[in-house]
């Protein structure tokens, strides 16, 4: 559970970092997405042009964007895209740290 709570304070931070999203002290998934998706909607709105190279930036497929940005909800959907990608990019780095401390014990605290 811990460590639950630690992926998702990691991608809070993130997003607050790479997108300018403000996160509240208490933060849930349902607060990360909903701030996502003002951004989303905000970028979305500055131009296909930003908006692409932000995502291509994020390596969020082409394909699944084309599928949603049509729809309704399409902020919301991205915003879970990118979302899903900011879990996987710091899952990944906790994985890649966890394995390069086992393997070399010089990196061990």
């Amino acid at each position: 559970m811990e460590q639950g709570i630690e992926l998702l304070q990691n991608t809070a931070m993130a997003l607050h970092g790479e997108w300018g999203i403000q996160m509240p002290e208490l933060i849930s998934e349902e607060t990360i997405l909903k701030l996502l998706t003002l951004r989303m909607a905000d970028i979305i709105a500055q131009g296909p042009g930003t908006f692409y190279q932000l995502m291509y930036r994020l390596d969020i497929s082409e394909k699944k964007l084309r599928e949603i940005s049509a729809a309704d909800d399409a902020p919301a959907r991205i915003a879970r895209l990118v979302y899903d990608r900011q879990l996987e990019k710091m899952r990944s780095r906790q994985q890649h740290r966890q394995s390069r401390n086992e393997t070399d014990p010089d990196l061990q605290w």
